[in-house]
């Protein structure tokens, strides 16, 4: 398996610092940058940060991480897909998930009550016809379409991620999914659902290819934050914040290299709060990271 190890920028990912931090993951040969959703904030748009942080590039890969699909209409997601992948081939990374992690933004990626789950799963089987089909026509519980096309296809068909570690995400992801970047689980929970995955996929008759699992570490130079520590304990009431971020830089490998042997082998490192120097974070990201990497 070949270990990849991208970046999320934080509180550098707002415009003013944007330029500047993708330019510099350019010259430094990171691997991927990932952009979150966040609406009620300053950090850029993933749709519009992957435009232009591609448009800035020619090796840095540029993922979401993660976006909503369910709220959103997937010929126009298949759209700007294939458009971004026709213009920066091989470079584009999307991870959908369910829904908004902050409460107060649900509200704006509205599905019928009680249905984003069943939106979720046929949103994402139109949007992966969309991408490996000249034309599509479906026809839906929530969705209809005849003769669709989004223009010209990639000449590699787009894998499409998802985020979510409840059991039915795993089953989504086995069934529905290329690819799987979970959060906030330990590396024994992560092999877990590795296997979970893996499992849903032979009863639906296909396979996750053994290199795309994934997890986003949030990383603490020099121990957790509390607001983080605080925010973990309400997500995760029944597992120790320190065995799901890591409080340092040689723990942050430690951990990597414990998620590597329950068989994943892509890494989202993000910072664990504001960062007072994005170019420090970055400079230590490269000399920590980038060697944990395999050919």
């Amino acid at each position: 398996m070949k270990v990849r190890i991208g970046i999320a920028l934080g509180s550098a990912g707002v415009p003013g610092e944007f330029s500047a931090a993708v330019d510099e993951l350019e010259r430094a040969g990171v691997d991927s940058l990932w952009l979150p959703e966040m609406v009620y904030g300053p950090l850029v748009e993933p749709f519009i940060g992957m435009a232009y942080a591609l448009s800035r590039t020619t090796k840095l890969k540029v993922g979401t991480g993660v976006s909503v699909l369910p709220g959103r209409h997937p010929v126009l997601v298949a759209k700007q897909l294939a458009s971004l992948a026709g213009l920066a081939p091989a470079r584009v990374l999307p991870v959908f998930g369910l829904r908004p992690a902050r409460r107060n933004e649900r509200d704006l990626f509205p599905v019928p009550p009680g249905q984003r789950a069943t939106v979720f799963d046929e949103s994402l089987q139109l949007l992966r016809r969309l991408l490996r089909e000249d034309t599509v026509s479906f026809s839906g519980e929530f969705f209809t379409v005849e003769g669709a096309s989004v223009g010209p296809l990639p000449a590699k068909p787009l894998d499409i991620w998802l985020g979510g570690t409840a059991p039915g995400a795993l089953e989504r992801v086995g069934r529905l999914a290329d690819g799987w970047l979970a959060s906030l689980i330990t590396p024994e929970e992560a092999g877990a659902g590795r296997r979970a995955i893996e499992a849903a996929a032979a009863a639906a008759g296909r396979e996750v290819e053994p290199d795309h699992y994934g997890i986003s570490l949030a990383v603490a130079a020099e121990g957790i934050p509390a607001e983080l520590i605080a925010a973990v304990r309400e997500r995760r009431p029944d597992a120790d914040p320190a065995s799901l971020v890591a409080a340092s830089w040689p723990d942050a490998r430690r951990m990597i290299e414990a998620y590597v042997a329950e068989g994943l082998s892509k890494f989202v490192v993000r910072p664990a709060g504001p960062l007072p120097s994005a170019d420090r974070f970055l400079g230590q990201f490269v000399s920590e990271m980038m060697p944990l990497q395999t050919a």
